[in-house]
């Protein structure tokens, strides 16, 4: 069972649940107010502690480490070294985990990855080479500790498992730390998981994950709050198992996550070689939070989430129940937010079952040690069959592969006919394992969003993932492909013990932090390009809507496609011609042609006849100044932002010559921020219908109108025709900073000029 309370709740001695400020008063004595009631949370303290503002409502924190990958290191790197870094002020994490197979566009992944050496040399920071893990394995192991933060530029930053209040975002954020600044944000509510009650065997980590999501995504239970795991449950679940179900947090739109610690926090701690980063974590007696999520771990089964999204999640039981109608309906979804080929999912249902063509565990979510250690437990003995099913393993870290390899249970995957794969992130971007057109791939990994697979829909492929947990995978797996829920077996699980032996990353990872290099050359590949010159706001804006999305949501993977794209993050504006590629294959075509006009305009030339009617049909109800006002393009989308915390995915319409985003509202906080400090104004309407593919926009006085901190604009919306009509632009508050940042252009401009 999974409950929503409708509001505030009190915790009183970290297991009643109190409603009311009546009821605590009855019940203890005391009166207690939910401001002072805040105070009392776990993510209270550790936000007190890492505030520099002196002001608990606006926060400016610093936080103690930083974490990226190979798919974001360069441009941070880049942005933070054009704002004035001379060295990396914290201990700055770089681990080579996404671009790993330097495969795809030649040379260009291999020398990101000797970028970041020489630049670990260079501003002493920690590098850790590909295939010794996956970001979140090494930072789990190596730099989590209770009452830490750590800031990292990929979305699924999560070490609240731990004791350590990760937040993920997009690298302008971790390049403000690098340069001394604080990462400045309204201190964010926070919402009890209370946990009660013991898994049943064959159930894990991803299918309770899952549940979660399940309840609260759509209604924004969470969304950009902290989720602070509470309750007697803890106590039943191990280390591994929360870290299992932590790092899915980040689907749930939540800002970040952090658990009571306890004696197996402090094993785990212990065993990787670093006492001293345990200290108990507990809310205070009393503690009021703004929301809570009753979770009985005991009623939680065997869950699938249905392409495409996490939160598309039911119980598998309920799936095979009624498989026909409900495929039937995710295929007809996931077909509305495709555009090219379409996904088959009915064909799945035949001979009496669901069947499925593929199983991978990968990753910070499924290459656990304990979930691989199961896995081997339900394959011991057992075929994948030599059908067209298959599998595929990838530990997260070597110290864990390096114990799975001692203690048998890779040996015991291997012979069933699953492949071992290396310490890869791959198969959660669309990158490795790779699934044929038409398939349905199950997977142990933290996304399915579209072409998460590898599908290009453009091009006539199409295929689909479904999230599943480690053990229902394997349980497929021993069946040929034929879905099923590990809680139909009848196992024993060994739960063989953890022996964490560090000397490979000793031998393998360069750890120069506090030991910069200044005269350490960078290695620049081919590839790795600087930053373009991006203009200031002016003092008017036109704009012209090159995309018009409408789809309920519209996630970072379709504002810039991950897979083989990722190759080209290092080079801003050759990334961008993948920008919305997927989703609006127009879209860079369009966005180049208003980004001409503007260059145009810049250097005196003429306007084009079209946009002089444009000028002429505003003039009759506005003052216009089109020699003083930028010309930038803008997408409208009613939700954008989803998932990945990828600046790219604002960066790249930037480089295009985007001037502002246009939306209902934001997905996350993180897509914001990117939009912030790429310097696009992050605007909201209410008349969506007002616009159109094609209408200009103007929105007079918008730079000193942000300046000043108004949070409401009057705009202009021309159509073809020539048709004018008013509407009202909004957008949510900015700090002082993230005004500048707007009219300076971008944050590189700000720094710059700061």
């Amino acid at each position: 069972m999974i409950k929503l309370y409708d509001g505030g709740v009190y915790l009183v001695g970290g297991r009643d649940i109190v409603e009311s400020g009546e009821e605590l008063t009855r019940r203890t004595g005391r009166t207690v107010t939910p401001q002072e009631g805040a105070q009392g949370t776990m993510a209270y303290g550790i936000l007190r502690a890492h505030n520099k503002s002196g002001d608990m409502d606006h926060l400016k924190m610093r936080f103690d480490s930083l974490t990226s990958h190979d798919i974001t290191y360069v441009g941070i790197i880049q942005t933070a070294r054009a704002s004035g870094m001379k060295e990396f002020p914290m201990p700055y994490v770089l681990t080579n985990c996404h671009n790993s197979l330097c495969a795809v566009g030649g040379t260009i992944n291999e020398d990101d990855h000797r970028f970041a050496l020489s630049a670990a040399h260079k501003y002493g920071g920690i590098y850790v080479p590909a295939n010794m893990a996956v970001i979140h394995s090494y930072n789990r192991e190596m730099m989590a500790g209770c009452g830490r933060m750590i800031l990292g530029s990929d979305s699924h930053t999560r070490y609240g498992a731990l004791g350590t209040l990760a937040v993920g975002e997009g690298g302008g954020e971790l390049a403000k730390q690098l340069v001394g600044r604080t990462y400045d944000v309204a201190r964010p509510g926070v919402i009890a998981i209370y946990l009660t009650g013991t898994p049943r065997p064959g159930v894990g980590p991803q299918d309770v994950a899952l549940s979660i999501i399940g309840k609260v995504y759509a209604n924004g239970y969470v969304k950009n709050k902290v989720m602070e795991f509470v309750g007697p449950g803890i106590a039943n679940l191990p280390v591994e198992y929360r870290n299992g179900i932590d790092v899915m947090t980040t689907e749930t739109t939540c800002w970040s996550s952090i658990w009571e610690t306890d004696a197996r926090t402090e094993e785990y701690l212990a065993l990787h070689g670093r006492p001293e980063a345990y200290k108990k974590l507990a809310p205070a007696d009393i503690a009021y939070y703004d929301g809570c999520v009753y979770v009985d771990l005991s009623t939680i089964e065997c869950t699938i989430a249905l392409p495409m999204h996490p939160s598309y999640a039911l119980p598998i039981d309920e799936l095979k129940r009624n498989a026909a109608d409900i495929l039937l309906d995710c295929q007809k979804r996931a077909n509305e937010q495709i555009t090219g080929a379409a996904l088959d999912l009915v064909s799945k249902v035949h001979d009496g079952a669901v069947w499925v063509d593929q199983g991978i565990v990968a990753g910070c979510s499924g290459g656990t040690f304990d979930n691989v250690c199961a896995v081997a437990d339900i394959l011991r003995g057992h075929s994948c069959g030599n059908g067209a099913f298959r599998m595929s393993v990838y530990p997260g870290s070597m110290p864990a592969a390096i114990e799975l390899m001692k203690n048998g249970a890779l040996t015991d995957i291997a012979a069933a006919g699953a492949i071992i794969r290396e310490c890869f992130c791959g198969p959660c971007f669309g990158a490795g394992d790779t699934p044929a057109n038409g398939e349905l791939s199950i997977r142990h990994t933290t996304r399915n969003f579209p072409n998460r697979e590898g599908s290009k829909p453009g091009e006539g492929q199409m295929a689909g993932v479904a999230l599943m947990d480690a053990r229902s995978i394997a349980a497929t797996a021993i069946n040929g492909g034929r879905l099923t829920a590990a809680t139909d077996l009848d196992m024993t699980y060994t739960a063989p013990a953890y022996h964490f032996d560090r000397s490979v990353y000793d031998k393998r990872v360069y750890n120069g932090f506090g030991r910069p290099e200044p005269e350490h050359e960078l290695r620049m590949g081919p590839n790795i390009k600087d930053w373009p010159e991006l203009p200031a706001l002016s003092g008017d804006l036109l704009l012209q809507v090159v995309s018009y999305i409408t789809d309920p949501v519209t996630t970072t993977d379709e504002l810039i496609p991950s897979g083989e794209t990722s190759s080209y993050r290092s080079n801003p504006l050759r990334l961008a011609e993948f920008a919305l590629s997927r989703k609006d294959p127009q879209y860079v075509g369009r966005a180049k042609a208003v980004h001409a006009i503007e260059a145009a305009r810049e250097q005196g030339e003429a306007l084009p006849e079209a946009v002089q009617r444009v000028y002429e049909a505003l003039a009759k109800v506005t003052p216009v100044d089109p020699a003083n006002t930028v010309i930038g393009s803008t997408i409208y989308a009613r939700k954008p932002g989803d998932g990945s915390a990828r600046e790219q995915a604002a960066s790249c319409q930037r480089v295009l010559g985007a001037a502002a985003n246009i939306a209902g509202e934001y997905a996350t906080k993180r897509y914001r921020s990117n939009c912030i400090n790429w310097g696009m104004a992050p605007l909201l309407t209410k008349e969506p219908e007002k616009l159109s593919l094609g209408c200009w926009v103007f929105v007079p006085g918008l730079r000193n109108a942000i300046l000043a901190g108004e949070q409401q604009f009057r705009a202009f919306v021309v159509t073809e025709d020539g048709t004018v009509t008013k509407t009202v632009l909004t957008m949510d508050p900015l700090t002082v900073d993230e005004r500048q940042i707007i009219a300076d252009g971008c944050l590189i401009n700000y720094y710059r000029s700061h």
